[in-house]
């Protein structure tokens, strides 16, 4: 992917003097840069609270008592995972991440899942089905608030930036659907 964006980048500074615009080279690495630091900043203090308040409800027991609440749901969708197992605390404390837009933060829950769920794999070499199937729900997850968006929304200055709240949860419920439903279904073959 590195290799993508090199090329691509280095293609637009070649085609940028060959028309004449070199300038706008100039323009673009002054101005857009500062936007990527400034925009930076601000997804820290989303990310820097989330991660904040998982650590604490981690602490507490709460993400204990949460995953042990959300059982019934994880042994359907994770059989392999043993009962009072770190994998699903940490499955759980994504997916609310997840949940409320903060992708960000959720990417270091996420990794740490993903540590948890190797832990039990046999095959340290292929991912498992437990695996596959958080990385399914981790990337479609369902989002109640997008957080992230709002922000992104709220800072190009538009009127109503919470506008996009019901579709982006009907339209994240329907890819964790059909996500989950995928796997299932290569899960079944897989011993065919």
């Amino acid at each position: 992917m590195n290799k993508i964006w090199f090329i691509m980048i280095l293609f637009g500074m070649i085609m940028a003097i060959v028309t004449g615009k070199g300038e706008i080279i100039n323009e673009v690495l002054l101005t857009d840069a500062q936007e990527a630091v400034m925009f930076a900043i601000g997804l820290t203090g989303i990310m820097a609270v989330w991660l904040g308040l998982m650590n604490i409800a981690n602490r507490s027991g709460l993400m204990r008592t949460f995953a042990r609440g959300m059982r019934p749901f994880t042994r359907v969708l994770f059989p392999s995972i043993p009962d009072h197992h770190p994998a699903t605390s940490a499955i759980v404390m994504n997916m609310v991440a997840n949940m409320f837009g903060a992708g960000n933060s959720a990417t270091a829950l996420g990794l740490k899942a993903m540590e948890e769920l190797q832990s039990l794999n046999h095959d340290k070499k292929r991912a498992s089905n437990a695996m596959c199937m958080f990385l399914v729900i981790n990337m479609s997850s369902i989002q109640l608030i997008p957080l992230t968006v709002l922000k992104i929304r709220a800072d190009a200055g538009s009127i109503m930036p919470s506008e996009i709240i019901i579709t982006s949860l009907l339209a994240s419920i329907v890819s964790t659907i059909v996500g989950i439903t995928a796997c299932k279904i290569l899960e079944g073959r897989e011993g065919a």
